[in-house]
């Protein structure tokens, strides 16, 4: 049987779901630097911090993150008293740290050494990155509805579900992004060595939106009956 808010309220105890929201705001964070990072890299600018000071910030942001992730975990209430299967619980926490993994290695590949990259390259790769970013924004309100569903169920159970759909689309248009950026990539007057780097960045910012992607299935599991 699974005991809601209430009942841990009543007994002084915090949820841990809460854990979740509190690692989210650092995975969120990792986003806007993700995009200004890119942004600086490709046009450059007056305006722009120095790309090594956004990639310390991000490192910063994974610190604190996998702070976050490990008090959570340490002090899970015993089986009895969580809101939702404790595994299902471990394997978001994971699943959702993995999001700045993504990022972090992403960023790493793209600071190996400034790339020259073509107009219309430059064009997609930026879409690519902000739709990669949207899928993981995504995962907030589907979050916060998991959330709101677990502990008190008077959440709309569809529109929660809907949630988890939309980051499920989501992914599957970067997918497909993904899938025309490597074709114009290896067909472009590059050298093998830009293509290789842009590769791997482009596929990290991929893997960034599958974790997302696994997140939503992971919350969606919480709440099946």
């Amino acid at each position: 049987m699974l005991f809601r808010v209430p009942f841990l309220s009543m007994i002084g105890g915090r949820s841990p779901m809460d854990g979740l929201l509190e690692h989210y705001s650092q995975v969120e964070a990792a986003m806007t630097i993700i995009n200004e990072s890119l942004l600086c890299y490709i046009g450059g600018g007056s305006a722009c911090k120095e790309f090594q000071i956004l990639k310390q910030e991000l490192d910063q942001l994974e610190d604190k993150a996998d702070k976050i992730k490990r008090n959570t975990r340490n002090h899970l209430p015993r089986g009895l008293f969580m809101a939702v299967d404790k595994t299902l619980f471990l394997n978001y926490t994971r699943a959702q740290d993995n999001i700045l993994d993504s990022a972090q290695d992403a960023l790493d590949w793209l600071n190996i050494h400034t790339v020259n990259i073509p107009g219309a390259l430059r064009t997609n790769g930026l879409s690519l990155v902000e739709e990669a970013i949207r899928a993981v924004e995504l995962l907030k309100p589907a979050l916060e509805g998991t959330i709101r569903l677990v502990h008190t169920d008077i959440a709309d159970r569809e529109a929660v579900k809907d949630a988890y759909r939309a980051v499920r689309s989501q992914h599957n248009d970067v997918r497909k992004m993904k899938s025309l950026l490597f074709r114009e990539l290896f067909s472009a007057d590059m050298e093998f060595k830009d293509v290789f780097q842009l590769l791997h960045f482009f596929e990290y910012m991929h893997e960034m939106s599958h974790n997302a992607e696994g997140c939503a299935d992971i919350l969606r599991a919480m709440i099946a009956r």
